[in-house]
């Protein structure tokens, strides 16, 4: 029996897609055979100074044998885990520590242009290309992930994409009135833009938004503001079965984040076959959404997300049915055997 140990970078009190792919890549590999286990050490980047004291303590790591016993593959995920060591190392990344690439400069990086940001930013670069070149392999759950590791650090990689967890239970059960919104309430979900943009659509619209977050009260104080308190529910934590049941009887999803590494939402929204609105700096959404066709993509303003808004509100249900069937084919391919053949070729 071969042994695989999957790295996981923790941030306390968080849970996310990044944790989700964990849990699931887990679950699979077990299925498929393979002794596996997770390595998870906490990570966080307050003050900015002490990313790479916690990067280096996964430098510290050797995980070429464990228990007397050899282990005969790694995968780390997202940063800084990659940066573990041992003779089989294969990364399939979630993401770097954007801050120090192409946030820089940014209101979403703490790290600007002080001669101690830029020996950080130095710093990250460095341990990222030589840690990642060492790689036997090196996939990326996106596109957009990949592009940014060939821009920044010269890096081929391929993209392999995560399934979601509740992949075979995503169903369409009508195309109801409401919009949903699913996600964490953050500032790079960009809920406030949503809300703004509810509040312009000419469309008597229903948003459901699911998730918990920093924002949320400062969202229900924004939607009495803009007069729309009564059209939007927000739900908070929902169970896995409830928000599948959401997926199944919305209307559409909307999800327009800025720059996503990769996004669950479009590929659950997808596999219940139900159309997404989204923006043209939303990243991974982009990967998937073909305007017209399977979705609709508006500028990251208020008012083109609001037209975008409508101009849904306004198909008929045939005309989103066959959006629907649009999107559920550009996602069909997504798999767990898949993943776990390409992230284990080479011990197999």
């Amino acid at each position: 029996m071969k042994s695989v140990l999957v790295c996981a970078a923790q941030a306390p009190f968080v849970t996310g897609g990044a944790e989700i792919l964990v849990r699931e890549l887990v679950k699979s590999l077990a299925a498929r055979g393979f002794r596996v286990d997770v390595v998870s050490l906490p990570f966080h980047a307050h003050p900015p100074s002490e990313v790479v004291r916690q990067a280096l303590a996964w430098r510290l790591l050797e995980l070429r044998h464990t228990t007397g016993e050899s282990v005969d593959l790694v995968i780390p995920t997202k940063f800084p885990s990659y940066l573990v060591r041992h003779h089989r190392k294969v990364a399939w990344v979630v993401h770097q520590y954007r801050e120090a690439y192409d946030l820089l400069g940014t209101e979403h990086s703490p790290l600007g242009s002080a001669p101690e940001d830029l020996r950080v930013v130095d710093t990250i670069r460095t341990m990222d290309g030589a840690a990642l070149g060492e790689c036997r392999t090196l996939f990326t759950i996106s596109q957009g992930v990949a592009d940014r590791l060939a821009r920044f650090n010269g890096l081929h990689a391929t993209p392999l994409y995560p399934p979601p967890q509740q992949l075979g239970r995503y169903r369409c059960d009508s195309y109801s009135g409401f919009l949903l919104s699913a996600g964490r309430l953050d500032r790079t979900k960009r809920p406030e833009l949503l809300l703004r943009a509810l509040a312009l659509a000419r469309k008597d619209v229903r948003l459901k938004l699911t998730g918990e977050g920093p924002l949320r009260r400062d969202l229900e104080r924004l939607a009495a503001e803009l007069g729309i308190a009564d059209r939007v529910d927000f739900l908070g934590f929902v169970a896995e079965a409830e928000l599948v049941a959401l997926y199944a009887t919305c209307r559409g999803v909307v999800y327009a984040p800025f720059d996503e590494d990769f996004g669950y939402v479009t590929v659950e929204a997808f596999l219940s076959r139900k159309p997404v609105v989204t923006a043209s700096d939303s990243g991974g959404p982009l990967e998937f959404v073909e305007d017209g066709a399977s979705g609709i993509v508006a500028a990251p303003e208020p008012a083109a997300l609001a037209q975008a808004i409508d101009r849904l509100w306004g198909l008929s249900e045939k005309h989103l049915r066959e959006m629907g069937e649009n999107a559920a084919g550009r996602v069909a391919s997504i798999n767990w055997e898949t993943v776990v053949d390409r992230l284990t070729e080479i011990v197999r």
